[in-house]
């Protein structure tokens, strides 16, 4: 095992390796709960009903599989699960662009994923990445600090929607804001002790605060039966007998549609990649990401995966950062993170037990450590400085990845224009700017 996953050569051990893999997976459990709610609204059975049971295992055994592929393909301590976003979109086109055919609405996600898939497989994807700039390479990071915080501090309800203001500070009566602050407290002080699995550690203590304060709730039960419904969505045909696949090829705004998807996918693996690398020590000097392209291959796959289970866009989670700082090193972590998410679709009464409260303390301090890629950055050139406050700004206050790099890719080209360096930008980058500027008149 140490020798293929070259656990000692990256300075882990199998031990530190296994608890990564836990502290990722509880970083990421939510989703167990949060994507079959988000879902189960468009995804119905023939009585009309929701097909929550089989959304449950569907996002366990899809995030299990994947996950684990991308621990034995990359050897790097990254984890995917159905995205948060997209399936929020899934589950809003299906009633009206599909016709409330939840087939043709995960048709389009299994074609954005096969569609980035054969531009990975191409090599294009790891082009554009390598024609971005170093600055905003290092932006990319910060931003997704910033943005690592925001969900964390959002999901225990320490920052909410204001009344006249856009956010504001919650209630800090409110017991899920109490167990986010002693989250953030424990997590200090055990990163203050160096205790290793202090992020671990930080989440087990606020899950335990969170008792008396009902914010751990008691489960409903210990096993779920598995339910696999969903599986095999885009082939199957709908009450007339068309399939949601061939749907999909027939309505020109599925495909418009679809592309959207695409770009959201490219640039969010693309930061969440950058992010884990750095707290995981595989981001070179040049802001580069050691193994992307094996990365990036199964991520794409995992796109298409997805929808071809009925559970929306399977992606690389951000939270994957939280078991890097806690040291996982190889795909080893991911691994244990994959067979621990498929044991879930067990246990899922069990494991939901674990809130996203509970979580805070474990975002916010993986925010902090990324902050340190600030002083990388070359405040004093207009033409480093200026899109890179835009990236990193722009990723967390539109609260989203893609978005964010979206507005500091076409503020790079803009200051490169008005500073007289446009012949500095690379070809594929201009590509990159003029696909987002295509992509945000689209939204």
């Amino acid at each position: 095992m140490d020798k293929f996953f070259h656990i000692g050569e990256r300075g882990s051990s199998i031990s530190d390796e296994l608890r990564a893999g836990l502290t990722t997976f509880l970083a990421m459990a939510y989703i167990i709960a949060v994507n079959p709610a988000v879902l189960s609204g468009a995804v119905l059975g023939a009585d009309g009903k929701p097909l929550t049971s089989a959304l449950v295992t569907a996002t366990c055994v899809g995030a299990g599989i994947m996950t684990i592929i991308m621990g034995l393909a990359a050897n790097r301590p990254l984890a995917c699960a159905s995205g948060l976003g997209v399936n929020a979109m899934i589950a809003a086109v299906t009633p009206g662009m599909c016709g409330g055919d939840w087939h043709e609405a995960m048709g389009i996600v299994f074609v954005e994923g096969m569609a980035i898939l054969i531009l990975v497989l191409c090599g294009l994807r790891e082009k554009i990445m390598d024609a971005i700039p170093v600055s905003l390479r290092h932006a990319i990071s910060v931003g997704l600090g910033l943005f690592i915080a925001m969900i964390g501090l959002v999901n225990a309800g320490i920052v909410v929607a204001g009344k006249g203001t856009v956010v504001t500070l919650g209630n800090v009566y409110d017991p899920a804001f109490i167990v986010g602050i002693v989250s953030i407290v424990a997590t200090l002080i055990f990163a203050a002790l160096n205790v290793n699995g202090g992020i671990l550690f930080g989440i087990i203590v606020a899950v335990l605060v969170g008792i008396p304060l009902g914010v751990t709730s008691a489960p409903k039960g210990i096993v779920d039966a598995l339910d696999f419904s969903t599986v095999g969505a885009p082939f199957m045909a709908d009450k007339n007998g068309a399939m949601g696949l061939l749907k999909v090829f027939a309505n020109p705004t599925a495909l418009v549609f679809a592309f959207s998807l695409m770009m959201s996918d490219f640039f969010d693996t693309m930061g969440t990649a950058m992010a884990v690398a750095k707290n995981g020590e595989f981001l070179t000097e040049d802001g580069n990401v050691e193994n992307i392209r094996e990365i990036l291959v199964v991520d794409s796959a995992a796109a298409a995966v997805g929808g071809a289970m009925g559970v929306s866009s399977i992606t690389t989670f951000v939270e994957s950062a939280s078991g890097a700082a806690d040291g996982g090193r190889t795909g080893l972590t991911s691994v244990a993170t994959g067979v621990l998410f498929i044991l879930a679709a067990f246990f899922a009464p069990l494991i939901s037990v674990v809130s996203s409260a509970a979580t805070c303390g474990a975002l916010v301090y993986v925010g902090f450590l990324m902050m340190t890629e600030v002083h990388e950055i070359d405040w004093t050139d207009l033409l480093q400085g200026f899109p890179a406050f835009l990236t990193a700004a722009g990723i967390a206050m539109t609260y989203s990845i893609s978005s964010g790099i979206g507005l500091g890719f076409i503020a790079y080209g803009l200051t490169a224009i008005v500073t007289g360096k446009a012949k500095e930008i690379k070809p594929l980058m201009w590509v990159a700017i003029v696909a987002f500027i295509i992509y945000f008149l689209m939204s």
